[in-house]
């Protein structure tokens, strides 16, 4: 097991975001947390990257407590975040960017290698070295946190909301290279997303979270055809 979460419970002051949530995530998985917005999913996703501290509950990470641990040393270990709204740089350029990523690697030929790769993944960005992040469009954008997350070699990639505010054929090209680095460069992936279906279509296993809490859980497959999760998620 890669990642395990033990009864996590994290504050936002006074209010209780995550009520002793447990989830576990294998190696060469991909697993998708899906559920409304507020519900807690971006909330877990900060507790696991070290960007928010948790009141309670355990976080495990290659079979080691990272709980107390700060955020630049879980990167170092693999795991790496490109978070809600992006957040490249939108000032430096798409090359700049990517190179940022590899920031704290000092394997200059695997680097190369890895930079040769994700254009490779992402031939818009290939086709835009030189222009500035924030120029990009959104989907570009989003293309570009993706493939500077994978700059770090990541084990683990916490994607948090890759869909949002993107076109609907954005949105499938982007999954479609997802489930590829999933495969070929085998790194696991836990995904929140809004867009259930689409999750559900790129997940091996999924869990849903209602206000801070795992209300459901098993094979991906399953968790698409449960009635209640078809009415409240997909629509249908």
């Amino acid at each position: 097991m890669l990642l395990e979460i033990r009864d996590l419970t994290l504050l936002y002051g006074r209010i209780q975001a995550l009520h002793g949530i447990s989830l576990s995530v294998d190696e060469g998985e991909i697993v998708a947390l899906i559920g409304a917005n507020g519900a807690g999913k971006s909330t877990t996703m900060r507790a696991i990257s070290g960007l928010r501290p948790v009141a309670a509950g355990t976080i495990f990470f290659a079979g080691q407590d990272i709980t107390r641990m700060r955020a630049d040393l879980r990167v170092a270990r693999g795991i790496c975040q490109a978070p809600e709204g992006r957040g490249i740089f939108p000032g430096m350029s798409v090359r700049e960017n990517l190179e940022m990523g590899a920031y704290i690697r000092r394997d200059t030929a695997a680097i190369k290698e890895d930079f040769d790769r994700v254009v490779e993944l992402f031939p818009r960005l290939n086709e835009r070295l030189k222009q500035a992040g924030g120029t990009l469009s959104g989907g570009e954008q989003q293309m570009l946190a993706v493939a500077r997350a994978l700059m770090l070699r990541p084990r683990l990639m916490l994607l948090d909301e890759p869909s949002f505010g993107l076109a609907p054929l954005v949105v499938r090209d982007l999954f479609k290279i997802l489930g590829k680095i999933n495969r070929e460069d085998k790194v696991t992936i836990l995904v929140v997303e809004q867009n259930a279906q689409l999750a559900l279509e790129l997940a091996d296993q999924a869990y849903v979270i209602e206000t801070g809490r795992i209300v459901m859980s098993g094979a991906a497959k399953d968790i698409a055809t449960n009635e209640d999760v078809r009415k409240s998620y997909l629509g249908y």
